[in-house]
């Protein structure tokens, strides 16, 4: 079932340099990001924060859906998938202005229990000019998954590619703090055991699809087309790889799951 969700929200960002930077170092790379500089393809994900007082967020620490995300009886809230297609490069320094629709809500029956898909676009336009038109998949599901949910996919072995990563809790703490996502599995390790069910603090999908840009940045210059899907938890204390082969990227966790895949132009 799908339904049709007329539900615009729009704001503004200067796009703060020093954020960039932030972002930069957090990452572990030399701050070097100044006014007028392109920011990275996924770095506008740090800018129009969404600030609400404690009263308005959910127990998992984001704004509580029935807002402006719509309400749908399940609690546990994932970021599935993306698209991003980039028309020209934001600049940082630069007044930029976000608009957000909720284009609609799918409701399925998946192996692991019920499951509702939210759809959401965003429009990012910058002097006067549309700049990023990026699609997400929000799902929401129960507490607890069925026993018999699917195990995830394996992951390719055939890549041209592979860089080694790790994350810490320093970084996931700094990474929340600078897209200013509330959402508890990130940096209280106790509420993604005990309530949620994961085996430590989860990477930020978000952040796991950063990377990817980047890796496919540096293989084929500027992006005119990302998309990816979260396929896998990866938690803060497993290494993991980034990986490549012709016009393919994807996250490899330790065990050989696919824990993200990718396709970039």
């Amino acid at each position: 079932m799908s339904q049709t969700q007329p539900r615009v929200q729009t704001r503004i960002d200067p796009l703060d340099p020093d954020r960039a930077r932030a972002l930069q170092a957090t990452l572990g790379d030399a701050p070097s990001i100044r006014m007028g500089d392109p920011i990275p393809p996924f770095a506008h994900h740090i800018y129009f924060w969404d600030p609400q007082p404690p009263q308005d967020l959910g127990r998992d620490g984001h704004p509580a859906t029935g807002q402006f995300i719509p309400d749908t009886g399940l609690p546990r809230r994932m970021w599935a998938a993306g698209k991003l297609v980039f028309h020209t490069p934001l600049l940082a320094g630069i007044r930029a202005e976000k608009t957000t629709t909720v284009e609609g809500v799918t409701r399925k029956d998946g192996r692991s229990g019920p499951l509702a898909f939210v759809r959401v676009r965003h429009d990012i336009r910058q002097r006067q000019s549309l700049a990023l038109t990026e699609w997400q998949e929000l799902v929401y599901r129960e507490d607890r998954p069925k026993a018999d949910a699917p195990p995830p996919p394996r992951a390719a072995t055939d890549e041209d590619m592979a860089v080694p990563v790790s994350f810490d809790s320093t970084m996931l703490f700094r990474y929340s703090a600078l897209t200013f996502n509330g959402h508890r599995i990130h940096y209280d390790e106790t509420y993604a055991r005990q309530v949620e069910g994961y085996d430590g603090l989860v990477v930020h999908g978000p952040l796991l699809a950063h990377l990817l840009m980047g890796l496919a940045q540096h293989k084929l210059g500027a992006l005119t087309t990302f998309s990816y899907r979260a396929t896998a938890p990866l938690m803060h204390h497993e290494p993991a790889f980034l990986c490549w082969k012709d016009g393919r990227a994807w996250v490899r966790g330790p065990d050989g799951r696919q824990c993200m895949a990718a396709e970039a132009s």
